[in-house]
């Protein structure tokens, strides 16, 4: 994404937004399978509105803590910029640029989701778990078996 200078400035293939837009960005404990074993690494994520409105109502979540920021914070000049209250290890997350974008509009569709977190503030008041653990490079292999099986009479016109 190329971003001028100018807080007005929009995005590329987005023109409805600005760097001023509202977003949140997580902080999640994710799990990468190698060698048999799961090891756990740290990801940037942009959270939605309707999910961080669910997650502050108390559902488990791998997020750790989440911070209230904008997309010009974020993406500045085609480069991605990690807030500070972030560990040095962690990960932007696959797409990063086009979900945050998509975050962002789901704030400016529901505007009320931004009293959540005040710009600028960080939220630890999560039901922090990694009980369901999120695996990112998990192949999921679809076999025969796992079909649901139907009556034979399904698809015939009786």
């Amino acid at each position: 994404m190329n971003l001028s200078s100018s807080s007005t400035a929009t995005y590329p293939h987005s023109t409805d937004l600005s760097a001023d837009d509202y977003l949140v960005l997580g902080l999640a404990t994710c799990f990468v399978k190698a060698e048999g074993e799961v090891h756990p690494i740290q990801v940037i994520e942009p959270i939605p509105a309707a999910a961080l409105e669910a997650i502050v109502k108390g559902i488990p979540t791998s997020y750790e803590l989440a911070i209230a920021t904008t997309l010009g914070a974020t993406i500045r000049e085609d480069q991605l910029q990690k807030p500070t209250n972030f560990p040095t290890e962690a990960h932007f997350c696959d797409d990063f640029a086009f979900r945050a974008s998509s975050a962002a509009r789901t704030f400016k569709a529901r505007a009320i989701a931004q009293t959540i977190i005040p710009l600028g503030s960080t939220s630890k008041n999560f039901n922090y778990s990694t009980e369901r653990k999120r695996i990112l490079n998990l192949d999921q292999i679809v076999k025969p078996e796992d079909n649901v099986k139907q009556h034979a009479y399904t698809h015939q016109v009786l």
